[in-house]
């Protein structure tokens, strides 16, 4: 039972909601020298098999879209949240609007939330991303995400997410709209906390369930073993009396990679689950990786997070942005939602959202830019 609510604990704790930093340089404001402006849709996506097995309520991979129109087109200024409590600010968006026809081809960036989360938490990094030529497409992982309730599954069975993602990938592909559109020798992957994990996984990393597991059993346990979104699970942190047969067969591939070749390279932002690597577990990522979070970080540790991480992957690029908190890298909240909720929305003395997110778009598109180059004319 202890072993069980452990690996509970583990899969809430390695899906942080967001990773933070303040900066003393301010980036600059890179929507104000975006080319596009930005278009929205929703896809329903099917996969053979149906993610309702983790107890989620939506079968479907829910699939958010943000990609480049013509800035003649006018968006709409909205709000994300609940209806008629808004919690953050969303970037205007012009909604189903066509394509932009400026260039034949755009690259592909699939986007993964954090645990509890949704792909719309993290708007202003796709619609940033999309004003300046990508299309960003973002799941909604099922049973662990912020539109349903959450479920046991949902929480515990990490390297499902990347499956997901590849479904998504799949099926954007053959998109009659946007499928032929896409680059495909163009496609990346960005995440945020288990989000940053889910693009690892991706990238081809490998999880060591037990490592993880032990670690939260022992006196070095963190705040990564418990994280907040465990409070919203039905029995809280219980788990169940006994395994689904198919809970227990994923369980048993928790270590088999989840290499999808297709993506070329992968931005993880305050990437959770470190202890669940181990020595071994890069050895067939040979992408380009970029890692960023805050030094204030106390959802997503950054020792035992993006630190280990980058001391097993010396090849990947890191930033630490300091005094920043794991929240900063959600959307920016509404000036009541400051007040009425602030374990999301405060983001300590001297720490700027707006500012970091601008700070971490612009390492976003100079990474992509560097790794998925377009091809010369």
């Amino acid at each position: 039972m202890l072993r069980r609510y452990l690996a509970v604990a583990v899969a809430l704790a390695a899906c942080c909601v967001d990773c933070c930093a303040a900066s003393s340089t301010l980036a600059a404001d890179v929507d104000s020298t975006a080319p596009y402006h930005v278009g929205a849709a929703l896809r329903l996506i099917h996969p053979p098999i149906a993610r309702d097995w983790r107890g989620a309520q939506t079968q479907a991979l829910v699939t958010n879209v943000w990609y480049p129109v013509d800035a003649a087109i006018p968006e709409t200024s909205r709000e994300i949240g609940a209806p008629g409590h808004p919690l953050f600010k969303g970037h205007p968006l012009a909604a189903n609007a066509p394509l932009s026809p400026a260039r034949a081809k755009y690259p592909l960036l699939v986007l993964s939330h954090g645990t509890g989360g949704s792909a719309a938490s993290l708007d202003w990094l796709a619609s940033a991303l999309a004003a300046n030529g990508y299309i960003v497409a973002g799941v909604n992982h099922p049973g662990n995400n912020a539109l349903e309730p959450l479920t046991f599954d949902g929480f515990i069975l990490w390297w499902e997410r990347a499956t997901d993602i590849s479904e998504v990938l799949d099926n954007v592909l053959a998109d009659p709209a946007l499928g032929a559109h896409i680059d495909t020798t163009r496609i990346g992957a960005v995440g945020f906390s288990l989000g940053g994990y889910t693009v690892l996984e991706l990238a081809g990393a490998r999880t060591n369930l037990k490592r993880f597991l032990d670690f939260c059993a022992s006196s070095a346990a963190d705040a990564i073993c418990r994280p907040p979104e465990m409070d919203r699970l039905a029995d809280g942190a219980h788990a169940p009396s006994h395994f689904s047969p198919e809970t227990t067969a994923s369980m048993a591939q928790s270590g088999d990679s989840y290499r999808d070749p297709r993506i070329k390279a992968v931005f993880a932002i305050a990437p959770a689950l470190g202890e669940a690597f181990d020595q071994t577990s890069f050895a067939d990522v040979h992408i380009p990786v970029s890692l960023m979070a805050g030094t204030a970080d106390k959802i997503a540790p950054p020792q035992t997070n993006i630190q280990r991480i980058a001391g097993l992957l010396p090849g990947a690029t890191v930033l630490m942005v300091p005094g920043a908190a794991h929240n900063t890298y959600l959307d920016t909240c509404l000036t009541d939602a400051v007040v009425s909720t602030p374990v999301i929305c405060d983001d300590g003395p001297g720490v700027e959202r707006d500012a970091i997110h601008a700070q971490a778009v612009e390492q976003a598109l100079a990474f992509f830019g560097n790794t998925l180059p377009a091809a010369r004319q």
